[in-house]
């Protein structure tokens, strides 16, 4: 966050913003939304009281792997065509 904005104090106080929401919010809940912020890329104080408030901390977000083509007999590729 602190590295994200230009000047290291609005990150400073982006991070106090995101430890306030502690107050309301328990800590493993704050910190299971922002993981969720960092994988939507959403990372604001306002984006992650949104997640706690609709409960997304709690649901199965899908993770991003790293995913090797499908190797198959029946897939072509794109050397097949000319």
């Amino acid at each position: 966050m602190i590295a994200a904005r230009p000047h290291p104090e609005q990150g400073f106080r982006t991070c106090l913003g995101i430890l306030s929401l502690t107050r309301s919010y328990s800590a493993e809940r704050v910190d299971a939304a922002c993981r969720r912020g960092i994988l939507i890329k959403a990372r604001s104080v306002a984006s992650i009281r949104s997640i706690l408030q609709n409960g997304l901390d709690r649901t199965f977000l899908d993770e991003p792997s790293e995913h090797q083509p499908l190797r198959h007999g029946n897939i072509r590729g794109r050397d097949y065509f000319h």
